[in-house]
Parts: structure tokens; sequence; C-alpha cells
């Protein structure tokens, strides 16, 4: 990656969870996400967990230091539920969390499993009241007869304890699978979408929502495409996106009409005849969008490629980046083993200029746009002493392998990167394999 001063290299920091390798199911990392300062790392977890990691605040000033990051909070957002009105069991998986902008000393975030979402306040308390009339320091009530004299109750200095508490639960709005939410920059409302519905949400308001795009056909047998992924722009409150399975990403103003079943654009690459595969279709199928900070630009991953879009110009990308254009080969075998199905996002750094995803063997590709370079990192046990620089991987896709390559055929598809993100103001980043979180920042001089 090229920095100012040439090529920027980065640096194992820190790795959470545990070593072992058989993996409980329910401690499989499913997203993670920076708050808006970067100070705050929220994971969850296929157990329906929350955790929350916070930056120490004395390692801000050593730069090497920086990018440490320590349990906050741990708190279970989602029991598992059963519908009985439908048979089905609906699991306790966290799909996506976003975090709200912070507007005083709590902290507010949004998580959802497949079909509920809820909203958390997560609060510190370091002091504690005492000194009642009426109660006893063990919470007996006394009895009023036995009081002569009145006491002012005091706070007193207590260890500092960081409470989650639920304040809102939007649920029964959706009938199939939530894929996104996403909070509009108005900070007053949400979107939530599932296959085939996107609904717009008040913060404030928990039984009703407003469904604005609804693509399910009269006839079920019909259906040609899913939504796969929907987000607001960052700084226009009336206009948002979703993706679709057929590769193509929609842009609605809904200035123009309540229900936004008819796009203002349509973003979508004509495909190339020669690369036409009995895979096209499930290839194209876009896992994941993301507005650029500064709103002109989104990106969208595909299952081999990303590609960053101008928000100006519909008819094709301005920048293609193949992530792993070596698997086009692979696709037959990775289409029995499931893997052709996996979903993987995307993110950009601070200021737009650096994207990221993910691949398999636990490698996470980096992407800078201005230089037109890019590297591929592996996030691994073995490169994990601290500060370490990390060396880039190169896979040989045929022919005779070079020393320090890796053959495509042993690449590990069980050991994969889906979900990463890269903290909002400085280079540091997050990759989440299975059920680690490594944290990585660039090398300081």
């Amino acid at each position: 990656m090229a920095g100012p001063g040439g090529d920027m290299q980065w640096c194992f920091s820190q790795v959470k969870g545990a070593i072992d390798d058989d993996v409980a199911e329910a401690d499989i990392i499913s997203t993670v996400e920076f708050n808006h300062t970067g100070e705050l790392l929220a994971t969850g977890d296929k157990g329906g967990r929350v955790v929350i990691f916070q930056q120490e605040i004395e390692n801000k000033n050593h730069p090497q230091f920086r990018s440490e990051y320590n349990v906050y909070s741990t708190f279970q957002s989602h029991e598992p539920e059963f519908d009985y009105l439908k048979s089905l069991e609906i699991e306790e998986k966290i799909n996506k969390i976003r975090w709200l902008p912070q507007k005083n000393a709590a902290q507010f975030l949004l998580s959802t499993n497949d079909k509920t979402i809820k909203l958390w306040k997560i609060s510190e308390r370091d002091k504690r009241p005492e000194g009642y009339n009426l109660k006893e320091e063990d919470g007996r009530y006394k009895d009023p007869n036995t009081i002569t004299s009145l006491r002012v109750p005091v706070l007193i200095p207590m260890d500092l304890m960081v409470e989650a508490s639920p304040r809102r639960v939007f649920a029964n709005a959706h009938t199939y699978h939530i894929n996104s939410i996403s909070v509009n920059s108005d900070n007053e409302t949400y979107l939530s979408a599932d296959d085939l519905r996107i609904n717009l949400w008040h913060l404030e308001i928990t039984d009703r929502s407003f469904n604005i795009v609804d693509i399910k056909p009269a006839n079920m047998e019909e259906l040609t495409e899913v939504i796969t992924a929907a987000e607001f722009h960052p700084h226009q409150c009336n206009t948002f996106v979703y993706s679709s399975s057929k590769g193509t990403i929609r842009l609605c103003d809904m200035r123009v009409s309540a229900l936004c079943d008819k796009h203002s654009k349509l973003f979508e690459e004509p495909e190339d005849p020669s690369n036409r595969s009995f895979f096209s279709e499930i290839i194209s199928s876009i896992s994941d969008v993301k507005f650029s900070h500064n709103g002109r630009y989104m990106m969208t991953r595909d299952y081999l490629s990303m590609k960053i879009w101008d928000l100006n110009m519909e008819n094709r990308p301005v920048e293609t980046y193949q992530v792993h254009e070596y698997l086009r080969s692979k696709l037959c075998s990775l289409y029995e083993n499931d893997c052709i199905f996996d979903k993987f996002e995307c993110c950009w750094n601070g200021n737009d200029s650096v994207v990221m995803t993910g691949s398999y063997n636990n490698f996470f590709r980096i992407f800078d746009r201005g230089h037109r370079r890019d590297v591929t990192l592996e996030a691994s046990r073995e490169n994990s002493k601290p500060m370490q620089v990390l060396k880039p991987r190169k896979v040989c896709a045929g022919g005779k392998r070079k020393k320090d390559e890796i053959s495509v055929d042993s690449l590990d598809f069980n050991k994969k990167i889906l979900h990463t993100a890269w903290h909002p103001q400085d280079n540091i980043i997050t990759v989440a394999t299975t059920n680690n979180l490594y944290i990585f920042q660039d090398k300081v001089n």
C-alpha cells in the first residue's frame, strides 16, 4: 500500500478470541463495526452476543500502541426464538450492528438478527446513591415510625460499571431474513432490508414502519431476484441504494414517491460475453454495498471482484478490482462446497483513498485507489508477534510456482474473512476470521 512516504506496511497488533481448533458455532463472528470516532469496536456473533472493545485512551498518544483495544462490554443481544405460526426457528445470530452518532455521555447501537432489530444503550456508572431516608443500605424498607430525621442522599464513587440496556425493540415487520440496517444522516430514521422489502423506521417508534421498497411479485414463481444489501447516503437523507442478486444497484429518492419501487438510477455493468458461464449469475450477485464517506462514490462487492461507482455514471464502474480472479477456474468445486454463496463485505478507509475486502485462506486484500497498487495480507497466528510486519502473500494460479507463492489448490476454503472494518480516522483495520478478531495498524517509523 502506497502512503505519502512510499509503501505503507501493516503490523500485527492484537488478536481476540480463543485459539482452539474446534470452534463452537456460537463463537463465530458475524459482524464487525467501528463507531464514528473509532474509539469503540463492536462485534456480533452467531450466539447472539455483542462484544464491545474500547481503544486504550492512554495509548492513543503512543503511535505504536494506539491500536490496542480491550473488552469494554459484553451482552446477550438476541435469544433463539420460535415462530409457532410458521413452525420456524429464528436463530439468534447477529446479522448487522450499526452505531448511532453520539449525542450525550451514553452510546447507542442497533443490532439485528433475522427478524428483530434492537436499540441498545451503553452507559457508564461510576457513582451510586447512598443515605436513603426510607430504605436501609441493603434495600429493605424502614418502618416510617422509626424515622426521626431527614438525610440528604449522597453519590459515592464505585468501580466503573458499563451497562447495556435495550431501549427499543423493532419487531414483526419482516417476513424474510433481514440482511441490512442503515442509519439515516438525519439521525432520526433508519432502514432495514430483507430479501424482498425495505422498511423505514423512526428510532422512537417501534410499533410501525413504512414500507419503502417491495419487489415481491404477486406470484412467487415469477421471483427472479432478491435484495442483498441496502444503505443510506451519508449526507442526503432522502437517498438510499439497494443491491440485488442480479448484480444491479438501484438508487432511490424518497422525495419522488412514498413507495420507491421505481428507482431514480440503475447501476449495471454489461456482462462480458467471453466470461459467460453456468455460474455467471451466482457470482454477479452483490454481497455488500457501501457509500464513500464523501458521498460521491459507492463500492460494491461481488464474488470475484470489487467495483467503485461514481453516482453520476450509471453504465459502468469507474474502477474494478479483481479480488481473487484465480478462483474463476475453481467455480465448479466452490459451487459443490457452497462457498460460491459466501457473502464478503468491503470497507473504505477514512479518506476514501483505500478499500479493503476479505478472501479465502484468511487472506484479505487492500487496494490503493490513487496509486493503483494492491496487496494481499494474511491474518494468522503464525504472524502474531506484537508489531510484526505482515508479509505480502501471492497466489499462483497455474504454471510454475515461485518460492514464496501459494498454489491455488492448497488454499483453505474453510478459513475465510467475510467481515472487515477500517477505523474512521486512522490506519487501524480489523478482520474477522471465524471466531478470532485480528487488529492491525500501519508501521510507525
